[in-house]
C-alpha cells in the first residue's frame, strides 16, 4: 500500500485494533476499519484488492467480522479533513490512513483517540505524523519508505539511461506535503551533477495534461516523476500513450 508491505501493514491494524480500549469502549461488536485514501477507488483497486487478501490471512473477512468504510478524496487532498470527519462520526475502530502523508494528517487532526495506521513516503517526524520514529506517541502509528531520499538516486539512474538530456523534467504535486523535501534532494544532486532541471506542477488531472504540454515544448529529454499518489495513478497511462514518450523513474 502506497510503496509499504501489505503483511506489515495488516499488522499494524490488527495492533491498532486493540489500542487504546477506551476508544472502543463503545464499538458495535463487529468493528470497522475506515479506509481514507488521497487518490481513487479505480487507480488504488489492486491495493485494496490486498488489502483484503491481507485481511483474510490473519482471519478478517470484510462482512463477515469486520466492515469497511471506504473514503476516496480522488487526488483532491482538501476533500480529507470532511471525509475523516465522517468517520469519527461513525466511530470507527481504526482508521488505515493511505495514499499519502496528508491522509495521515487529516485523521491526525480529526481525532487524538481513535487509533491510526498510516503510510508516508517521507520522514514521518518531519511530516507531523508522529512525535518520535521509535516509541510514536498519541494514537498514530505507521510505516515509511523514505522515498524523498530516493530522488537522487532517481536523478543519477535517470543520467545513466539518457546520458544526452541536456534538460530533465521533473514532475510534482504542490499540494503534496512531501513535495519540498523531495524538491529538495533532486535539486541538491542537480546542483552537484551540473545538471539543467524544470520544475512541472500539476495537482488535477487537467494541469498533468497542461505539463505534458510544456514538456514538449521545452523539448525535455527526460522525465522523473516525484512520489504523489495522484501523478503516479496517473502517470503511467499518460506516458505510454505516446509512443514518443520521454523516459520516467
Amino acid at each position: 500500500m502506497s510503496g509499504i508491505k501489505r503483511r506489515d501493514f495488516i499488522t499494524l491494524l490488527g495492533g491498532a485494533a486493540a489500542w487504546p480500549l477506551g476508544a472502543q469502549a463503545q464499538q458495535p461488536a463487529m468493528p470497522v476499519i475506515g479506509f481514507l485514501s488521497g487518490i481513487s477507488l479505480n487507480a488504488f483497486a489492486p491495493m485494496v484488492a490486498a488489502f483484503h487478501q491481507g485481511l483474510k490471512e490473519v482471519g478478517y473477512i470484510e462482512g463477515q467480522n469486520v466492515a469497511i468504510e471506504y473514503r476516496w478524496a480522488d487526488g483532491q487532498y482538501d476533500r480529507l479533513p470532511s471525509l475523516v470527519a465522517d468517520l469519527v462520526r461513525r466511530r470507527v475502530t481504526v482508521i488505515a490512513a493511505t495514499g499519502g502523508p496528508a491522509s495521515g494528517l487529516a485523521a491526525k487532526a480529526a481525532t487524538s483517540s481513535i487509533p491510526i495506521v498510516f503510510s508516508s513516503g517521507s520522514d514521518p517526524v518531519k511530516a507531523g505524523l508522529v512525535g518520535n520514529l521509535a516509541r510514536p506517541e498519541g494514537n498514530a502509528t505507521g510505516v515509511t519508505f523514505f522515498a524523498d531520499t530516493l530522488m537522487a538516486k532517481r536523478l543519477e539512474l535517470m543520467r545513466e539511461l539518457v546520458p544526452d538530456a541536456t534538460a530533465i523534467a521533473v514532475l510534482i504535486n504542490p499540494n503534496n506535503v512531501d513535495t519540498p523535501s523531495e524538491l529538495q534532494e533532486v535539486q541538491a544532486a542537480a546542483r552537484e551533477a551540473r545538471q539543467e532541471l524544470f520544475i512541472l506542477n500539476a495537482s488535477t488531472p487537467r494541469e498533468i495534461e497542461a505539463a505534458f504540454a510544456a514538456l514538449v515544448q521545452r523539448a525535455a529529454g527526460a522525465l522523473i516523476v516525484a512520489g504523489d499518489p495522484m501523478l503516479a495513478s496517473r502517470a503511467n497511462r499518460r506516458l505510454g500513450s505516446s509512443p514518443r514518450h520521454p523516459y520516467n523513474v
